[in-house]
C-alpha cells in the first residue's frame, strides 16, 4: 500500500501530467492522429499495469514496442509536435494575458490594436462581387520568412485599401496579404501549402495555403472564395466555424488580444 503515501510533489506531477495529456489530445482532436495517440496512452498504462503485477516478460515486450514507436512517432505527429511546440514557445505578454483571462483572473474588453471592423467589412464586400481575398494577420510568430516572397509595404488598415489590393484587375491581387499591427506589410506574399488530404476538396488553393501558414506559425488566416463568395476563417490549420458577421468579429478579437 506504499502507492497510498502520496506526497504533495506526486499530487503536482499527476496535475501536470493530466494537463500534458489534455493538451495533447486537444491538438490531435479531430485528425487521424487521436487514434493513434490515444492507442499509445491505453499501451502505457497496461505497460505500466504489467510492471505494478510484475508480469515482466509483457512488461519488457511493452517496454520494447514503446521504445522503437517513440521514432515512429516523430513521423506520424509532425504536425501536431510543431503546434505543440509552437504553443510552448509562444510566451510573450500577450499569451500570458490570455491565460490569465481564461482563468477570469482578469478582464478585458478584448481591445486589439488592429481595425477587425474594417477587414471583416472589406472581406463581406468582396464576398458579395466573388472577388478571392486571402488576409494573414499576425500574433506572436514573425512572419518575416513568408514577408520576403512578396512585396513589402507599410499601409494603415482601412476597408477601401485591402478591397484595392485585391481587386481583380490590381497587380498586387495575387497571393496573400500580410497585417501586422493594424498596418499592411505585405502584398502578393506566397505562402507555404498544406498537404493535409483531410481538407475537403471544395477548398482551393487559398484555403490551402491559409491552413499551411496557419499550420506553420500561430497566425490567423482570412479567406474570401472566389467561387462561393464565403468568408472562411482558419486558425491552427483549422477552420473555425461562427454564426454570423459579429460573432467572427467577436472570435477574431478574443484570438487576436
Amino acid at each position: 500500500m506504499d502507492f497510498l503515501d502520496l506526497r504533495i510533489l506526486d499530487i503536482v506531477d499527476i496535475i501536470f501530467i493530466a494537463a500534458l495529456l489534455y493538451y495533447i489530445y486537444k491538438l490531435v482532436k479531430g485528425t487521424v492522429a487521436v487514434n493513434i495517440f490515444i492507442g499509445i496512452v491505453i499501451i502505457y498504462f497496461v505497460g505500466k499495469l504489467t510492471q505494478l503485477l510484475r508480469m515482466e516478460m509483457l512488461s519488457s515486450v511493452l517496454g520494447e514496442f514503446i521504445g522503437v514507436g517513440m521514432f515512429a512517432l516523430i513521423v506520424v505527429f509532425q504536425q501536431e509536435i510543431r503546434k505543440f511546440l509552437l504553443m510552448i514557445g509562444s510566451t510573450n505578454f500577450a499569451r500570458r494575458r490570455r491565460f490569465l483571462q481564461t482563468l477570469k483572473l482578469i478582464k478585458d474588453d478584448l481591445e486589439t490594436p488592429n481595425d477587425v471592423e474594417a477587414i471583416v467589412k472589406a472581406c463581406e464586400n468582396m464576398g458579395k462581387t466573388n472577388t478571392g481575398a486571402l488576409i494573414v494577420i499576425q500574433r506572436n510568430t514573425s512572419l518575416d520568412f513568408i514577408k520576403q516572397s512578396g512585396d513589402p509595404m507599410k499601409i494603415l488598415v482601412n476597408q477601401p485599401i485591402i478591397e484595392s489590393i485585391f481587386y481583380k484587375n490590381s497587380i498586387l491581387h495575387d497571393g496573400a496579404l500580410v497585417i501586422e499591427d493594424n498596418y499592411i506589410t505585405a502584398t502578393r506574399v506566397i505562402l507555404p501549402v498544406s498537404n493535409d488530404r483531410t481538407i475537403p476538396l471544395r477548398f482551393g488553393l487559398r484555403h490551402r495555403a491559409a491552413v499551411g501558414i496557419t499550420e506553420k506559425t500561430d497566425a490567423l488566416a482570412l479567406v474570401v472564395s472566389e467561387e462561393t463568395g464565403q468568408i472562411s476563417y482558419i486558425k491552427d490549420g483549422e477552420f473555425v466555424m461562427y454564426e454570423d458577421r459579429e460573432d467572427l468579429i467577436q472570435k477574431l478579437k478574443a484570438d487576436l488580444v
